[in-house]
């Protein structure tokens, strides 16, 4: 592969930017690259999925009546349709806004060293092949349709007549708002949600296979980890995706609440595990950097270290000891200065943190994870009463 090539590759990055899929939006004209028409894309697959259940719904007298869950009641579909499939949808762009940057930084930092330049590369570029196979998105489209569509009927489909189910003598049957539910919009949000957690284990996996390089990592960086700081900043791309997620559970929450008369303290369970796995989402492939941001901080102890003790040496000999010349001025040496500044950077070095994200990232994308979890609270408590709880927490 030539230089010229290579860089082409890392230009290009993206784990968004590619498939089946992203080739029907070009053709279809509801994408202009890179992923320029981001409303047109919302607007249509959105009304695709929900649209017709609306008018079918309608037509059948179950859109806001006639059954026990109507239509427009169904809190866990207007959500999934309405909230989810455009957050989904919009999280490419930002995502691939964000991240191809981050990966440019590797080398324009000098975190990858030169001899392991073709490495890298050759990351990117299996990185771009996996996400263009049709072979997978073939794969994840079939598995909406077979194992995803039993998962739903089985499980996930709230038992009793709905606007989309009806209980027959031989188990339930399908409405006609129910078929186009079932094998229309249904798939459409499995395959995009599928084909997300995809794009997640394609960036784990780069994100791994960088992490067995011998990084250039500098433990005097100013963003206390060693030069990766901006790989933890570059997770706020994926809150779209996060957002989307927990407004799922939150909608099946609801549900249970308002249908079903539950308790919000029964999913305690549901609500935290939902957090947890959002963080480990995006969170969890930065954890491989830990041995090499552990190694390079007792590196730079141990090298601060002796350089600091060779400065102090000579600064008392020179300054405690009589061997500044005698027409030298300590106010306004440069001397004092140094030994300050060489005292800041033992500090950054002290503090460096062994994985490439703080608490503020963490406190970040719990708050932002936790917003569709917030109207829950108010069958809980007075809103005047959660307001003043959610400002004390602030402050």
């Amino acid at each position: 592969m030539s230089d010229r090539h290579k860089s082409a590759d890392l230009q290009d990055f993206s784990i968004v930017m590619g498939g089946p899929l992203y080739q029907f939006f070009l053709r279809t004209r509801l994408a202009r690259p890179p992923l320029d028409l981001l409303k047109r894309r919302v607007v249509v697959i959105t009304a695709f999925a929900w649209l017709p259940l609306l008018v079918l719904a309608t037509v059948e007298g179950q859109a806001l009546a006639g059954v026990a869950i109507p239509f427009l009641r169904d809190v866990d579909a207007q959500v999934r349709l309405l909230v989810a499939i455009p957050l989904l949808v919009l999280a490419e762009r930002i995502v691939h806004d964000q991240l191809r940057p981050a990966v440019n930084l590797f080398v324009d930092e000098g975190l990858v060293r030169p001899e392991d330049r073709a490495r890298f590369d050759g990351f990117v570029a299996s990185t771009l092949r996996w996400r263009n196979s049709a072979v997978v998105e073939i794969l994840l489209l079939v598995f909406a349709f077979t194992v995803g569509h039993e998962i739903w009927v089985e499980k996930l489909a709230v038992q009793g007549a709905t606007w989309f189910m009806k209980p027959a003598e031989s188990g339930t049957g399908l409405s006609r708002a129910g078929l186009w539910y079932a094998w229309v919009s249904l798939p459409i949000f499995q395959f995009i949600l599928l084909r997300w957690w995809y794009r997640l284990v394609l960036w784990v996996r780069f994100i791994w296979l960088v992490s067995r390089l011998d990084l250039d990592l500098k433990p005097s960086h100013p963003d206390v980890a060693g030069g990766l700081g901006f790989l933890g900043v570059s997770t706020a791309a994926f809150a779209p995706l996060l957002v989307a997620q927990s407004a799922l559970v939150s909608a099946m929450v609801a549900g249970r609440l308002l249908n079903h008369g539950a308790q919000l303290a029964a999913f305690k369970v549901e609500l935290i595990g939902m957090l947890g796995f959002a963080l480990f989402q995006v969170l969890g492939p930065l954890l491989v950097f830990g041995p090499a941001l552990a190694r390079a901080k007792r590196r730079g102890l141990r090298e601060f270290g002796t350089l600091g003790s060779r400065y102090v040496r000579e600064f008392e000999r020179k300054w405690f000891r009589g061997g500044a010349a005698a027409d030298e001025a300590l106010v306004g040496s440069g001397d004092i200065q140094s030994l300050a500044d060489l005292g800041g950077s033992y500090d950054i070095v002290r503090n460096m943190r062994t994985f490439p994200f703080g608490k503020e990232t963490v406190i970040q994308l719990v708050a932002t994870t936790a917003l569709p979890v917030l109207p829950l609270l108010l069958t809980v408590m007075p809103l005047e009463e959660l307001v003043k709880k959610l400002i004390g927490a602030i402050l």
